[in-house]
């Protein structure tokens, strides 16, 4: 996912996606506490994207758009 995609994403797209990579995330979580993990840098791929995300949301709050 790259910036220029998310800063083109309105508040509620960006709000499933967190949803959505919030829940791969602790699927990965579990994987390797199990260890059955294919790519064990898919943890931090992951928790960096949620990040990205999390900034943006706020950037839309702070501007006043979250109830857009």
């Amino acid at each position: 996912m790259k910036k220029k995609e998310l800063r083109n994403m309105s508040y509620a797209e960006l709000v499933s996606k967190r949803a959505e990579l919030t829940k791969k995330y602790m699927d990965v979580r579990f994987q390797l506490v199990i260890g059955h993990v294919e790519n064990p840098l898919q943890k931090r791929t992951l928790r960096r994207q949620i990040a990205a995300l999390n900034t943006y949301i706020r950037q839309h709050e702070i501007a006043g758009q979250a109830n857009k």
